[in-house]
């Protein structure tokens, strides 16, 4: 799928991370597609950061994925996980993720950043580039901090409007320059089954959280080339940097999208 997409002139293969789910682990899957493709981005959007509660093996695993890939493809999406289910699994405790994925980052930074015993030199710089998904306090933190940009899951054009003027002003307070890049992820199925195909995909996907917003979830998917299109338009309008289209048709990618 990954060489397939880069054929095609995609500029990003994204993959999402879920323990208690039927997802790949999404660093194994995009160490795959790195040695099947040659310049498309690699993204995790977003990793549960907090899951991987050995941060040396995580920081290690990373540069391992960075070198795989060759410098500037790779992009960590991360964020702290909702779902408690995922954490309970694991025996990662739920309720000091927050300090796990700050204590976590330090290491990263580390490792990435060649001050550490641990992993080897990342064919980027420094490291790949980090997004943060959430809309708490502590993602302008790490935003600001650590990151180079804001990743917005299921997004609208309202969420971006809402949140990207505080990301800009935690931005400018910690002396950044340029700008955070903003990242959106929708989601999408085309064809005469779409959609079927994201009711089957999101409901039971977002059941948790009731029946009202699982319906919410599908309502916001894009199901026709007509919505795509207004969608592009949209985002772009509104200034948003990059926006990632997540299938939810698994027979999607081996059928033309017109």
């Amino acid at each position: 799928m990954g060489a397939r997409a880069e054929e095609r002139g995609f500029s990003a293969l994204s993959v999402s991370d879920r323990l208690v789910w039927s997802a790949p682990e999404p660093l194994i899957a995009l160490a795959a597609a790195a040695g099947a493709t040659s310049g498309i981005s690699l993204l995790t959007s977003v990793l549960l950061a907090p899951l991987r509660a050995n941060h040396a093996l995580f920081g290690k695993a990373v540069t391992t994925l960075d070198q795989l890939a060759g410098p500037h493809r790779l992009r960590l999406g991360l964020a702290p996980g909702l779902r408690e289910d995922d954490f309970v699994d694991s025996g990662v405790d739920y309720t000091t993720r927050g300090k796990q994925f700050d204590a976590l980052l330090d290491r990263l930074a580390a490792v990435a950043g060649h001050g550490d015993p641990v992993g080897s030199r990342p064919a980027t710089a420094g490291g790949p580039p980090l997004l943060f998904g959430g809309d708490s306090k502590a993602t302008l933190r790490r935003i600001a901090t650590h990151g180079t940009g804001w990743i917005a899951g299921d997004a609208t054009v309202q969420d971006i409007q809402d949140f990207a003027p505080q990301i800009n002003q935690a931005w400018s307070k910690a002396g950044r320059t340029g700008s955070a890049r903003v990242v959106a992820l929708v989601m999408y199925a085309l064809g005469p089954d779409a959609s079927a195909a994201v009711s089957r995909a999101i409901g039971p996907y977002y059941a948790f959280a009731g029946v009202d917003y699982a319906q919410y979830g599908i309502s916001l998917a894009h199901t026709s080339p007509e919505r795509i299109t207004a969608a592009v338009a949209d985002f772009e309008r509104i200034g948003c940097d990059e926006l990632i289209f997540m299938g939810n048709d698994p027979d999607q990618a081996g059928r033309p999208a017109r």
